[in-house]
């Protein structure tokens, strides 16, 4: 019996914890609001996520030079760059192309990039990964993409993307045929 009006009092501690989320939705405003309070929180976790594991970034990302096109120049499409926290971890030259899905990030890109003056931005597209018409095929050196693929509507979609805008050199780069490094 005890235990039936703590589970009671517990779910309408909830029930009261989630009402505003839920009004919120029923009124259509918790899509935008999300869609504005996003990039906000990320940018302040980037931060964070940056310090613990800059090491990895950095030996993840040490060789992306190796890929560069035949005039010597990388091209990298990042998917999902979000407030661009991982522009820090790229080669300096690089030609940048941003993708990200929400254009509330904008603000936090522009400043990664100002702190980031060794990166030329060729391009800012507001898209979904999975549609990206505006990138030629095979013109791109590199794809990056960091904490993104779980938040799409379609992985497979983004990934077919992806070796659509890679430059073919960039597949097989070790001459073996193994795409296996493209997840």
């Amino acid at each position: 019996m005890e235990a039936s009006w703590l589970v009671v009092l517990l779910r309408t501690g909830v029930q009261l914890l989630a009402f505003p989320m839920y009004l919120l939705w029923y009124l259509g405003m918790w899509g935008p609001f999300c869609k504005k309070a996003f990039p906000h929180i990320m940018a302040r976790l980037a931060v964070c996520y940056n310090e613990k594991m800059a090491a990895k970034k950095k030996e993840l990302f040490s060789n992306l030079k190796d890929f560069a096109g035949p005039s010597g120049v990388l091209t990298l499409l990042e998917i999902g760059a979000g407030s661009g926290a991982n522009f820090e971890f790229y080669p300096a030259g690089c030609r940048l192309i941003c993708n990200d899905n929400n254009d509330n990030f904008s603000k936090f890109l522009e400043k990664s990039l100002s702190q980031n003056r060794h990166l030329q931005l060729e391009r800012h597209i507001i898209a979904p990964a999975e549609d990206l018409p505006q990138i030629p095929n095979a013109s791109v050196d590199v794809v990056v993409g960091t904490l993104v693929l779980c938040s799409v509507e379609s992985s497979e979609r983004v990934l077919k993307e992806v070796l659509r805008v890679l430059r073919p050199q960039s597949l097989d780069s070790n001459g073996s045929g193994d795409l296996s490094s493209l997840v």
